[in-house]
């Protein structure tokens, strides 16, 4: 089908509005969730579909998406947790398939991928309209946060990912998520006004990022993006964890029990296209002789036998000596 040139360049002058603030906002979405989400937007107007991404929003951040009369046919939403979480937690159940890329894009005809694009589910945003006209869409968990409350199991499951003993992660302020914070802020020389700061995220994403002095940290050290994967012993249940995304030049630390006996550590490196890297013909991943079970997508599994005859791919993972305290694992390309 002939692509109609006026169309594509209307589409993209409406996304060049997009994250603007110079003007009344017709559309906006925000973040009632306790992750820091990246969003990418979907136009259909017509016969032409664009999308482009991805904008970031903070738990309790709204942003302008689009601005000015709302004409087009169809507004829609594809949204990711950042590579710091893992697997995305946000439920990917939209029936729209639009073209996407992995950085910053803007794509004009967006239901016909080209090399370094890859389809994703995109649901259609069904806002409300505010007193000011103002149209929201709100991202929300099942536990129905207000922002305040968004903000707080945003901060708790931050610190406990960093190695600090936030639980449980319900966004209620107490002695206990008061302690933690404390703890974490002292460890970084930094005052208690700096929640407040508007890049108060950043700074606790960073520090979850560094090597840890306790636990596991893995680090990339490849020029590819690592789907990583972790097994937990503690004594009765043998629990397997992913997908964890590292960027390449970053660390990153899974979540673990307070206390394991044993740890195991899964990962490979997959291209744009989400498919495993091959090097001279063999796999680029780290792993060894325990076989755990995994699945392609986002997975938690605690009963690991017979994992194909349940319909479950059973993977090689190697053992992590935390002996010490803490164990750093590097992922190089031989």
């Amino acid at each position: 089908m002939r692509l109609d040139l006026r169309r594509t360049l209307f589409v993209a002058a409406s996304f060049a509005m997009i994250g603007s603030s110079t003007a009344h906002a017709d559309l906006k979405l925000c973040n009632r969730m306790s992750y820091v989400i990246e969003a990418a937007i979907g136009i259909d107007d017509q016969a032409t579909t664009a999308t482009r991404g991805w904008l970031r929003l903070d738990p309790a951040q709204c942003r302008v998406v689009l601005q000015g009369a709302l004409t087009a046919d169809r507004v829609m939403l594809h949204a990711r947790s950042l590579p710091v979480y893992g697997a995305s937690p946000v439920p990917q159940n939209g029936t729209d398939r639009l073209c996407i890329t992995q950085e910053n894009f803007v794509i004009a005809a967006a239901r016909q991928c080209r090399s370094g694009q890859a389809l994703a589910a995109f649901t259609e945003i069904r806002p409300t309209r505010t007193e000011d006209g103002t149209m929201v869409a709100y991202l929300a968990e099942d536990s129905g946060y207000d922002d305040e409350q968004a903000k707080l199991a945003a901060i708790q499951r931050l610190l406990v990912i960093a190695g600090y003993d936030a639980a449980p992660i319900d966004g209620v302020d107490g002695p206990k998520t008061q302690g933690a914070l404390a703890a974490f802020l002292k460890s970084r020389g930094l005052k208690s006004d700096v929640v407040n700061a508007p890049d108060f995220f950043d700074t606790m994403i960073k520090a979850v990022e560094a090597p840890s002095a306790t636990g596991l940290t893995w680090c990339n050290d490849t020029k590819n993006k690592i789907m990583a994967a972790v097994g937990e012993d503690d004594g009765r249940t043998m629990t397997s964890r992913g997908w964890y995304r590292i960027e390449p030049g970053k660390c990153l630390r899974p979540d673990l029990g307070a206390q394991p006996k044993r740890v195991f550590s899964f990962a490979e490196a997959v291209d744009g296209n989400a498919r495993p890297v091959r090097i001279k013909d063999k796999p680029l991943n780290w792993g060894g002789a325990t076989l755990l079970c995994t699945r392609d997508s986002k997975f938690e599994i605690s009963e690991q036998g017979d994992c194909s005859a349940r319909g479950l791919n059973a993977t090689g993972f190697a053992p992590v000596d935390l002996s010490g305290g803490s164990r750093t694992l590097r992922f190089a390309t031989p």
